[in-house]
């Protein structure tokens, strides 16, 4: 939208999922006029015969649609008005190479940092009329996980219990109490991060373990845990991925309250960690070989 402003220019917005077949596509392409922007989001989900389209569109500005089945199938040639595409990912690997090195710039769209969030939510508060001081402001963009969205959507939730707890002012005492019934803890998780990670800790000694064993222990889907929960406890550096599992990392022991193991670096690294105890223990035997238990 900022690129057809500054353009000047009308925007179409579709979705990649959208188009599911070429004629799709044509038909959007065909009414263009010229300079318009066309946005496709998510364009990775678009149908591979719409994809190929795609490409005579951007680079000749001409598309062929074809009429008919069999032999007496005829493609005709329509001309495409020029045209600024703008595609949105957030899979970008997903991508095949011939799309992505067509764009003539690839650009990355970074978190926001807490001073940026509060703008965000200095103005949506204006928006939607909520009184809040500077204090609840910065409380809410500390806990809003450098996303935008979700400050949206907490300054909502705070303001719904400053309306029914409190007076209406959201102020640091009102954000954080809200934000406990909310569970969103001081640094944005929920209660699916605090989850893994306690499970993580209390149930296997902070690790590695798998992502299917960690995933029924805290009773969700694998792609729950892997797409929702795992990304943000990576980026905050509380979970580390690791070639035999999962691992808390010392921040994610502190965060919780609790003392790290001091083979923790190990387990991170992957090195494989000493044993102790006594020899014939269930630690010892999945640990050495039969020749060295024997040795």
């Amino acid at each position: 939208m900022i690129v057809a402003a500054e353009l000047e220019a009308a925007i179409r917005v579709t979705s990649g999922p959208a188009i599911e077949r070429s004629g799709d596509l044509a038909a959007i392409l065909t009414s263009l006029t010229s300079g318009d922007v066309l946005f496709i989001d998510e364009i990775h989900r678009i149908a591979k015969p719409a994809e190929e389209l795609l490409y005579s569109a951007m680079e000749d500005f001409r598309v062929d649609v074809v009429v008919g089945k069999g032999p007496g199938a005829t493609a005709i040639p329509l001309d495409v008005a020029p045209f600024t595409l703008v595609g949105a990912t957030t899979r970008s690997g997903l991508l095949t190479g011939p799309m992505r090195d067509r764009f003539g710039f690839v650009g990355r769209l970074d978190f926001y940092d807490t001073a940026e969030l509060e703008q965000v939510i200095t103005r949506s508060a204006g928006i939607l009329g909520v009184d809040i001081g500077a204090a609840g402001i910065t409380e809410i963009a500390g806990r809003s996980r450098g996303t935008p969205r979700i400050a949206n959507r907490l300054l909502r939730r705070v303001r719904d219990y400053a309306e029914v707890r409190a007076d209406g002012l959201v102020s640091h005492e009102v954000a954080r109490a809200a934000l406990v019934v909310y569970d969103v803890d001081s640094i944005g998780l929920d209660r699916l991060d605090r989850g893994v990670l306690q499970t993580l800790i209390s149930s296997y000694g902070g690790g590695p373990v798998g992502l299917s064993t960690l995933a029924m222990a805290v009773g969700e889907e694998p792609g729950t845990v892997e797409e929702v929960a795992e990304p943000f406890l990576v980026r905050c550096g509380l979970l580390a991925r690791t070639p035999r599992g999962r691992v808390a990392t010392t921040a994610a022991w502190r965060h919780l309250g609790l003392t790290p193991p001091l083979d923790l670096a190990d387990r991170i690294s992957g090195a494989q960690p000493t044993v102790s105890g006594r020899v014939g223990s269930s630690e010892s035997i999945a640990l050495w070989s039969e020749g060295e238990l024997a040795d």
